[in-house]
């Protein structure tokens, strides 16, 4: 569900751009447990005075979104509200032999995740103050934003490996969901580095911040966090750089006990949480 004045704002973004994100960021979900979309339904609530144009303007980017990812819109419903609430719930399907939950995991599995982290959160900062970082820089951030990617391809084909043991996505920033996964799984874990968007490190240094604490707090990049067995994660990452052109990064290591640590120390959870907020 995303709710203006809560998940968007329109200096953020058009409506457009939020409607692409609330159905992104529920494929994304598919993408985490390894499934292909099937369908979507889709709820809208909007104010009194929302003009037919911006309702409009909403659906169009959530019928975007449903059309890149071939996923079809079977139904929904409409009510006053508030502010312009998108709930949409979405079903997919997956062999049970591949299918991957948060909680597979065990000690001494990689940790990886498949792309570079908080270039979302940098499109966030952009729109709240400028910073001084390069166009094309500040245009992938707020790209990263407006239009994040689900990782669907990426979700199949690691769902696919016997070697992987556990899934989730990036969704509410890593420090936060890598504790979802070790915490269902039973683990601990340890964060060796953290792979950054190089947008996000042009912000993050503008605002004279540590970029790997930024990337750590940074949600909604969507990317997937996958454990993986330690014997097979430099072929799985061989073949997954072949299909994708581009790395899977390891990030750490599931350990035993249930301490989340961070260069020696435990791991703050600095992500979103909407039940600390």
């Amino acid at each position: 569900m995303l709710v203006e004045g809560v998940d968007f704002t329109r200096e953020m973004m058009s409506l457009d751009d939020a409607g692409w994100r609330a159905m992104a960021s529920n494929l994304s979900d598919l993408a985490a447990m390894a499934a292909r979309p099937v369908l979507a339904t889709v709820a809208l609530g909007f104010r009194q005075d929302a003009s037919g144009e911006e309702i409009l303007e909403l659906y169009r980017g959530i019928a975007a979104c449903a059309e890149e990812y071939k996923i079809s819109i079977v139904g929904g419903d409409l009510s006053r509200a508030p502010a312009f609430t998108i709930a949409i719930a979405v079903v997919g399907e997956v062999r049970i032999s591949n299918v991957k939950t948060r909680a597979g995991g065990k000690a001494g599995d990689v940790l990886a995740v498949t792309g570079p982290l908080a270039a979302s959160r940098a499109g966030l900062e952009l729109t709240r103050a400028a910073a001084m970082i390069p166009q094309e820089l500040s245009a992938q951030a707020l790209q990263a934003l407006r239009r994040p990617q689900a990782r669907i391809a990426e979700g199949k084909f690691l769902g696919a490996s016997r070697n992987v043991t556990a899934m989730i996505d990036v969704s509410d920033g890593l420090s936060t969901d890598v504790y979802r996964l070790a915490v269902a799984s039973g683990c601990g874990a340890e964060i060796e580095s953290v792979p950054i968007a190089e947008a996000a490190i042009a912000v993050a240094e503008a605002k004279h911040e540590d970029p790997e604490r930024f990337a750590l707090a940074g949600g909604e990049d969507f990317e997937l966090l996958v454990a993986i067995r330690p014997r097979a994660f430099a072929h799985l990452a061989r073949r997954y750089e072949t299909r994708f052109k581009r790395p899977l990064f390891k990030v750490g290591t599931l350990s035993e006990g249930s301490e989340i640590r961070w260069r020696g120390s435990q791991l703050e959870r600095t992500g979103w949480d909407h039940f600390l907020r």
